[in-house]
């Protein structure tokens, strides 16, 4: 498991893009791994054939843990096969902890082209019903433990007890935080992954065919920053009234529990349930946790473009031509937005202790949708060091990692002020949501051609047709007062409006 931040000591592999068996090249994509703060695609450190995975799907392991071994093109039995670790790290950590699904796990010891290589099972992390038994440990066995490429961990199958359940298995934090949010009983779910695992699909299907207990209320929610804590001893079951024999007129049809987390919401047979992905619950604990700690406020303006027009027009074929896409109206105004805020720079804080801290540094954010799934702030680091090309380069560059999941926790992190744009959908306003702990984020929204009013050289005024669109400013209270921001807002107009952008570009 590669280290992916300073902070960041586990991770939870979503998706593994290649089996035991294929063939794998330096540096291509690997495995899709999960953290608390970033998704990221993961490449391969080394080249040759995929000859074992030893963390499934779902499953939460330390970093430095072994995933997969890697074994010699030229040697598909495994000859010579390296663990798939962090590329950064010497060697895998010593010791075994429990594999996935009580499976054997191998621990190589031949010597190979830096030594004799050892392999680590992953230490996965356990819920509330505790870790898994000693004899599910894993194994030490020789390199012949990987006979052939087409050895699989599923080979080695745990007891199962007569309900479906498997003793003794552990669960990833997805999985634990599913059942805990719906009530559902671990022993209740037939797992069907590795081994018996139960898996995020397991729990989604009980969900969706009905199986919420229709007596208990939501367990409480794990938290994902530590161990559950044990589970107490279940309550006596209550007396459960009998079910009314009618519904009152208008009122929601009787039957199973609702899937929603909504008390009173029912789920029928005609609806479709989505349980969360994990960037989806991510954001709405971001955006939840925002709104309860800043004071919202919204204030918008209307801007004149028809400067960053003409602008695009003259120059917006050679641009794509030059760097490979368009010349959107984003970089001008995030470049006017960063200029804004060398002159206000209350805007580009935090809140701390009874005190704002005003950042130097100018750590641009761009809200970045994922197809639908969530949203993700990369960050343009020192921002007001770039000139026009420049800030297009780098959001085009932090936009496209971001949808292709290769931001490291450096891209996402000491932002110090956002940028959300709506503006390619021809929104109108959008009341955004601070990126905590930031006091601000500004909204660009659509531009059109519409007619203006304009002065002409002589004092008389005259009907034209501009380009024209809203940006909407929504600030934290607490920090910052609104003549405050009326001010940046009309110093950010006068540089769409002003500034020969030409020559930056």
């Amino acid at each position: 498991m590669p280290q992916l931040g300073e902070t960041v000591t586990e991770g939870t592999i979503t998706k593994w893009y290649k089996a035991i068996g294929d063939q794998v090249a330096r540096d291509e994509p690997l495995f899709e791994v999960s953290t608390d703060k970033v998704d990221s695609e993961v490449p391969s450190p080394a080249e040759g054939v995929l000859t074992a995975i030893l963390v499934a799907e779902g499953d939460t392991v330390d970093v430095g843990v072994t995933l997969a071994v890697i074994g010699d093109a030229a040697s598909p039995n495994g000859d010579g096969a390296a663990p798939v670790e962090a590329a950064s790290s010497g060697e895998p950590v010593d010791g075994a902890g429990p594999g996935p699904a009580g499976a054997p796990v191998a621990q190589p010891t031949s010597s190979g082209p830096t030594g004799p290589i050892r392999s680590t099972a992953p230490r996965a992390r356990s819920g509330a019903s505790g870790v898994a038994p000693e004899s599910a440990r894993a194994a030490a066995t020789t390199p012949a433990a990987f006979p052939s490429a087409a050895t699989s961990l599923a080979d080695s199958t745990p007891p199962s007890s007569s309900n479906g359940s498997v003793e003794g298995v552990v669960l990833s934090p997805v999985v634990r935080k599913l059942l805990a949010e719906h009530g559902i009983d671990r022993s209740d779910v037939r797992g069907t992954g590795l081994g018996g695992r139960i898996t995020r699909a397991d729990v989604e299907s009980l969900i969706a065919a009905g199986g919420v207990p229709t007596s208990a209320e939501p367990a409480p929610v794990p938290s994902m920053d530590r161990p559950a804590a044990p589970a107490a001893a279940p309550a006596p079951p209550a007396a459960v009234p009998p079910p009314a024999t009618a519904s009152a007129p208008g009122a929601p049809p009787t039957g199973r529990r609702s899937t929603d987390e909504s008390p009173g919401t029912r789920a029928t047979d005609r609806d479709e349930v989505v349980p969360f992905t994990n960037i989806r619950r991510r954001t709405a604990e971001h955006m939840v946790r925002s709104k309860a700690t800043s004071a919202h406020t919204l204030m918008v303006k209307e801007i004149d473009y028809e400067r960053v027009e003409q602008v695009r027009r003259s120059h917006g074929e050679r641009f794509r031509t030059e760097e490979g896409f368009s010349l959107s109206y984003l970089p001008f105004a995030a470049r006017a937005s960063v200029d804004a805020l060398e002159e206000f720079p209350h805007l580009n804080a935090s809140v701390g202790n009874d005190s704002l801290i005003v950042h130097r540094d100018i750590n641009l954010g761009i809200a970045v949708d994922l197809d639908n799934e969530g949203l993700i702030v990369p960050v343009v680091h020192n921002a007001e060091e770039l000139n026009l090309r420049g800030m297009a380069r780098r959001i085009r560059d932090v936009a496209d990692r971001a949808r292709n999941k290769r931001l490291s926790l450096d891209d996402i992190s000491a932002g110090t002020f956002s940028i959300t744009n709506a503006g390619p959908f021809g929104t109108l306003i959008t009341g955004a949501i601070i990126n905590q702990p930031q006091v601000a984020i500004l909204s660009t929204d659509g531009v059109a051609r519409k007619p203006v009013v304009v002065e002409l050289p002589d004092g008389t005024e005259s009907i034209a047709i501009h380009s024209v669109g809203l940006v909407a400013m929504t600030f934290d209270h607490r920090a910052v007062d609104g003549a405050y921001v009326a001010r940046y807002l009309s110093r950010l107009s006068e540089i769409l409006n002003d500034r020969d952008w030409s020559g930056e570009l």
